[in-house]
């Protein structure tokens, strides 16, 4: 009889326990995976995602603050700087390109940005600009018009010619709305990035809208910065942190979310370390499984050695299946990584706009399985061992 003949029968013939531990393997192989690309992808995307821009200028405080305000839409801005101040960056030659923004309002819970069109002139992405859906347009300067991210009007039912009166404050809360009623003019298409969670408006639409202090209607949050060279970053960096004490410019972006990710490095290695400690529980599921079954084989090792089986075949048998059942449960481990990831993906992308992709190819794809299957095979050792010592008379007396 050959290996994966004893194999094949044997599964069979205890396919509910397979079943369970081959469940088990899945959820633990699933988890490992997942949380893997999550720490991985997210770290990548979001330290890769600048939305084109260099640099942002702000008001004096912490950098990180600054960067998740102006580019990711997260967070409160740490105070507003005034339009001479953006003027002052506008003109320097250092600067190609600098765009304000002002925030302070919410429609439903989506942030609502004031802003200029050349904001969607600046690429996002190498080769990528923003673009609008058919039948849109930019905002006019001045009017109560908007332009709405993807994923935005998706979620708030907003297409070409719908109206919305906005709400006071980056939370929604349903007794501050505001009489100013918004015409929306253009649907950005999805550009993957937190673009698609904002509602465009003039600038000076949302530095005029009522309740606002009318003494710093003209002050914006931020100012977004594209450089003519990475020298040109060290200089403003000199001019406006080191010799300056009133504003804040926070370059390069990238640098500020990798900082940020160091300082949860911990919590990454915590979510790794969880996932394969559930991992070894699930491995330690099959050697139980397989340990426990050896008496109720006793007979049908017995009977195998009889007919000729060597004790070799005997352990390499159980060996074999141990990795095969580890081997299953990493095969249906993959649709639990999809649902798991999925669902992580959908939520990460719901609260900053950042979008992973489930399906990008990962190394953890070929090495989590690799080594799920060893440990499976190396669970099946102690049994393996059992069975090898298996006394062939004594398997074959009736049992009373």
């Amino acid at each position: 009889m050959t290996l994966p003949l004893l194999v094949r029968r044997s599964l069979r013939q205890h396919l509910l326990s397979t079943l369970v531990t081959v469940v088990s393997i899945a959820l633990a192989g699933g988890l490992l995976m997942a949380v893997w690309v999550v720490k991985d992808q997210s770290r990548s995307t979001f330290t890769g995602q600048s939305g084109g821009w260099d640099a942002v200028l702000g008001a004096r405080g912490a950098k990180l603050q600054l960067v998740l305000n102006a580019i990711f839409h997260l967070e409160a801005s740490p105070g507003n700087i005034t339009f001479d101040d953006y003027e002052g960056i506008r003109t320097n030659r250092a600067v190609a390109v600098a765009v304000p923004i002002a925030v302070g309002d919410n429609y439903r819970g989506y942030r609502l940005v004031g802003t200029t069109t050349n904001q969607f002139e600046v690429e996002y992405s190498k080769g990528q600009r923003f673009r609008l859906q058919p039948g849109g347009r930019l905002f006019d300067d001045g009017f109560r018009e908007a332009v709405v991210g993807s994923f935005a009007a998706r979620k708030l039912g907003l297409t070409i010619g719908s109206e919305f009166r906005p709400f006071h404050g980056l939370n929604f809360d349903p007794k501050a709305q505001h009489e100013e009623t918004y015409v929306v003019v253009g649907v950005l298409e999805p550009s993957n990035t937190p673009a698609d969670r904002v509602i465009w408006i003039p600038l000076a639409g949302l530095q005029n809208m009522g309740g606002h202090d009318a003494a710093t209607a003209t002050d914006v949050s931020a100012v977004l910065v594209r450089l003519r060279s990475p020298m040109a970053g060290q200089q403003l960096d000199m001019l406006y942190n080191r010799q300056g004490n009133r504003m804040t410019f926070a370059w390069p972006i990238a640098k500020q979310m990798a900082d940020l990710f160091e300082k949860f490095g911990w919590f990454d290695a915590v979510l790794a370390m969880v996932a394969w400690l559930v991992a070894l529980v699930a491995v330690g599921a099959v050697l139980a499984s397989l340990y426990n079954s050896m008496h109720s084989r006793r007979r049908d090792l017995a009977i195998l050695r009889a007919l000729g089986a060597r004790r070799r075949t005997i352990f390499a048998a159980i060996i074999l299946e141990s990795a095969t059942i580890a081997a299953l449960g990493m095969g249906l481990g993959f649709l639990v990584y999809a649902m798991i990831l999925g669902a992580a993906a959908a939520v990460i992308r719901s609260q900053t706009g950042v979008v992973l992709d489930p399906w990008q190819p990962a190394w953890v794809w070929l090495w989590a399985p690799i080594a799920m299957v060893l440990l499976g095979a190396l669970a099946g050792v102690l049994p393996a061992i059992k069975a090898y010592r298996t006394d062939v008379a004594g398997g074959l007396v009736p049992e009373s």
